[in-house]
């Protein structure tokens, strides 16, 4: 294949992605792909590679990968492909493991069984430092991958509840956000949510979009009610969040605002029809969703139906950086996600200065 063909699996650099280029380039990342016999896959490795980005670890049966490679005229200089239980440290971390486990509590007879699954051996380099980053679910279910990272990751003390971030680019849409990025939280973990926790989402969804904004970004709490237009269990709920949430931040450094309707989150006119005493707000740059339903529903119309961009799911609440992606996400999106993953590697120790890093 081409060249050329190859670089028409990738749309040209979206604003978002474009960015975090020069900071990889600068800094590369050592990214370990769960799912490692996809085509597409392939493709982000090889690109990584070329970019100059970071080191793509593909995991799963060698030459089952590079005879889809050889197929698709794909090449994997500088690609390292591993199989899990053939690794040099296969052996290390199945005692890491049984260590681990008994420590629980639990006595872990079949650890060799466990870490032959790629997701759970990626959860191993990363968490003991063979790897910087995780990107899987490409061709798994997502409770693989978050099964894998919630049981071998450290989580961040600090956070109450590890969730996930879908970071969607869409410029041609009207009112996404003010660069055309929306931030989304909690699109794939946790189906309820306290308030406690709603507002720990927002936080932290908030930190990350100020670190890849470079600026005070503004974080909405969703609901079907704006300040109390529909009195509901459910929108007090998002209220006292908002109220939680913003007795956590400095003002200067992330705004809150809640409990709001889409629109009065993302169109200025619809917020001063609906908020006509409130200063003018600019569009809101995260969307925090009071469930999982809403949140989910929400990225697949977007993605699906707006044609919105897709990165992601980010887990966010570990001491290391990871992220799933749905099966039917394209190379661009896993390019981009990949690189997303590179940068929150490079970034953490700001993002969780008082986590392990």
């Amino acid at each position: 294949m081409s060249e050329s063909s190859d670089q028409a699996q990738f749309s040209e650099a979206h604003t978002f992605t474009g960015s975090l280029i020069p900071k990889l380039q600068r800094h590369p990342k050592r990214i370990v792909f769960t799912d490692g016999a996809d085509e597409r896959v392939l493709r982000v490795a090889a690109r990584m590679v070329k970019d100059e980005v970071g080191i793509p670890i593909l995991l799963g049966d060698r030459e089952q990968i590079l005879s889809l490679a050889r197929e698709h005229g794909i090449g994997l200089d500088f690609v390292k492909v591993l199989e899990p239980e053939k690794a040099g440290d296969f052996d290390v971390f199945c005692e890491f493991l049984k260590r681990t486990e008994h420590v629980r509590g639990v006595e872990v007879s079949n650890a060799a069984e466990i870490l032959r699954q790629p997701a759970y051996f990626g959860a191993m380099m990363i968490q003991y430092g063979q790897a910087d980053g995780l990107v899987g679910g490409n061709l798994s279910y997502p409770s693989s991958i978050f099964r894998s990272l919630l049981h071998l990751v450290k989580p961040v003390p600090t956070v109450p509840r590890v969730f996930s971030v879908a970071i969607l680019s869409a410029p041609h849409l009207a009112h996404f956000g003010r660069e055309g990025i929306l931030f989304l939280a909690d699109c794939g973990l946790n189906e309820e949510l306290s308030s406690e926790q709603l507002a720990a989402i927002a936080v932290e969804t908030g930190n990350l979009a100020r670190i890849y904004f470079g600026r005070r970004p503004r974080v909405a709490l969703l609901s079907h009610s704006t300040k109390g237009s529909a009195s509901t269990s459910s929108g007090r709920e998002v209220l006292a969040a908002t109220e939680i949430a913003r007795q956590q931040v400095h003002p200067d450094e992330i705004e809150i605002d809640g409990e709001l309707q889409a629109d009065a989150a993302l169109d200025p006119l619809a917020s001063e029809i609906k908020l006509p005493n409130a200063e003018f707000k600019q569009a809101a740059d995260v969307l925090v969703f009071p469930n999982l339903d809403a949140a989910n529903i929400t990225l697949k119309l977007l993605t699906h139906v707006g044609g919105a961009q897709a990165y992601g799911q980010f887990i966010l609440g570990l001491t290391r950086p990871a992220a799933q992606v749905s099966r039917t996400m394209d190379a661009d999106g896993i390019y981009g996600t990949a690189l997303v993953v590179g940068v929150e590697a490079i970034k953490y120790h700001e993002l969780y200065p008082q986590g392990e890093a």
